[in-house]
């Protein structure tokens, strides 16, 4: 199988991420994507993981839960994330059923087929989540395995998608707006960068001033499969404007992909 580098170098040697890349923006109207500290309002990253972005490729694939680990493994993959609309949240408070086991009820039981599902009858546990209001990224990604890679391209070129994609919760959809295949090239060597992506890791080298907003938050980036299902084996700390604006990071290898500079992990 063939496979594409993702550890593409200028003339001085120095990397910059993968030679090319598909280039999309998911959005909705709606979103969340669980942090995985306990609280009693269950609150929300703002930038969506590495790893949710590896669900929601492997959902437009039509790959299996714990099936796409290995794709998005590092060094097998590189994502760049940029928000393009301002981040805002709200308190939403939500009525749930469990879906523990327990408390599952069989849909036609002694027939051939039968499915459980929440038992209509229980009473309903009402939880605040904090929702993401109008989010939407745009994602440059590159795989090594070239097969997935050129079958992701022709999916997103057709518009089509294996299961419905979604921001986060599977209640909140989202569309995909597919911009392209574009060249990775080597983005400024300037002391002071202006960054259009959320900047991964690079918390020393952010130069701020008093009219630019900035965050930082880690959340999970790698998984793998393991007998209870999938563990977190690596974590990015991601510095971004919830402005959706450009944050300036000194000295610092960047990429650029379609007239933006960006940083891929």
């Amino acid at each position: 199988m063939s496979q594409q580098s993702l550890d593409s170098s200028t003339a001085d040697g120095e990397s910059h991420g993968p030679d090319r890349c598909l280039s999309f923006t998911v959005r909705g109207p709606w979103g969340h994507f669980r942090r995985i500290e306990g609280n009693i309002v269950k609150q929300t990253y703002r930038i969506i993981p590495r790893t949710t972005v590896a669900g929601l490729v492997a959902a437009v694939l039509g790959i299996e839960r714990d099936g796409y680990y290995e794709l998005f493994a590092s060094g097998e993959s590189a994502v760049a994330i940029e928000p393009v609309s301002e981040i805002r949240t709200l308190n939403m408070p939500i009525n749930t059923l469990s879906t523990a086991s327990s408390n599952l009820q069989s849909l036609n039981g002694r027939g051939k087929l039968s499915v459980k599902l929440p038992d209509p009858t229980t009473l309903r546990q009402q939880h605040n989540y904090e929702v993401l209001v109008d989010p939407a990224y745009r994602i440059d990604i590159a795989l090594s395995n070239e097969e997935r890679y050129t079958e992701l391209r022709e999916m997103l070129e057709a518009g089509k998608s294996h299961y419905v994609p979604s921001i986060g919760l599977s209640e909140h959809l989202a569309e995909i707006e597919y911009h392209g295949e574009f060249a990775v090239e080597a983005g400024p060597e300037d002391d002071l960068v202006e960054v259009d992506s959320a900047v991964p890791n690079a918390i020393d080298d952010l130069v701020l001033d008093t009219e630019t907003r900035c965050q930082i938050e880690e959340s999970p980036a790698f998984m793998q499969k393991d007998a209870g299902g999938r563990t977190t084996t690596g974590f990015t700390t991601y510095a971004y404007n919830p402005d959706a604006a450009s944050l300036q990071v000194n000295d610092m290898k960047v990429a650029s992909v379609d007239g933006r500079t960006v940083v891929f992990v």
